[in-house]
């Protein structure tokens, strides 16, 4: 048969009554780091890393176009150099 002790049974409920106090807490602790560390990333101009790799994606894209560019461009240049002969006469020169 199980008797019930009205010392432990306070204890008890002084135990959860500490437990959530401390979960709580440490919830606030938590959030006030968060919000410091976010203060801080702020002020130092960081960017955060989603932003990072959204601008990493458009660099790619933006270094992808360049090339294309360039590519365009060169059949242009080797097409204009093939018309002159590439050479220039040396006027100093006694032929």
């Amino acid at each position: 048969m199980q008797t019930r002790n009205p010392i432990l049974d306070e204890f008890a409920k002084l135990t959860t009554g500490a437990m959530g106090l401390a979960q709580a807490a440490g919830d606030e602790a938590k959030a006030a780091w968060r919000a410091q560390t976010d203060r801080f990333v702020a002020e130092m101009d960081l960017v955060r890393r989603d932003e990072f790799d959204v601008l990493k994606d458009e660099i790619a894209v933006l270094r992808a176009e360049i090339a294309e560019l360039k590519a365009q461009k060169s059949p242009a240049k080797k097409a204009a150099a093939g018309t002159s002969t590439g050479t220039t006469p040396d006027v100093n020169s006694a032929g």
